[in-house]
């Protein structure tokens, strides 16, 4: 094979693998945003699957190895979490959210909250909460729903970050 057929190789093997390899999993979660005791409306909320290897941020890490006839390509990057679905908040601050993706591990849904509760500063902030693996479901619709309860932005979180890019 010639150098250049195996790089690309290496190059489409992850994105063709991607919804070939694994099963459908799904998950649902819902919940109801305050800020300072009122309703957080028009706040987005998106449900990802997080492929990071711990729960945090994605870290930069070999992708991929490939060896044909001693050629060797290593693709590094991050493992991009998968969105599964995203929406806002209605009137009363309430929001609802179900997806699935293909996955070979079971996967590890959470949802990323931006809002500008109490905020004066340039950006979003985002808050991670993390949906509980009883909560996933084999197949491309969940079986039940994860209540994340009534959660206050006002105050600081373990983990906040921001984010100007949502």
């Amino acid at each position: 094979m010639q150098p250049n057929l195996i790089a690309l190789v290496c190059l489409l093997l992850p994105s063709l693998a991607d919804g070939l390899v694994g099963f459908t999993q799904s998950s649902a979660v819902k919940g109801v945003l305050m800020c300072n005791d009122k309703p957080a409306k028009n706040v987005k909320v998106k449900l990802y699957d997080n492929d990071s290897v711990a729960h945090g941020p994605p870290e930069v890490e070999i992708s991929l190895t490939c060896e044909v006839r001693k050629f060797h390509c290593f693709l590094l990057g991050p493992d991009l979490d998968d969105l599964m679905d995203s929406g806002k908040t209605d009137a009363d601050g309430r929001f609802s959210l179900a997806g699935h993706v293909d996955e070979f591990t079971t996967i590890d849904p959470k949802i990323n909250v931006y809002h500008d509760c109490d905020d004066w500063l340039p950006c979003q902030r985002r808050i991670s909460i993390y949906v509980p693996s009883k909560y996933v479901t084999k197949g491309s619709t969940p079986d039940k729903t994860y209540d994340a309860g009534v959660i206050q932005l006002a105050g600081k979180f373990s983990g906040e970050t921001r984010d100007c890019l949502n």
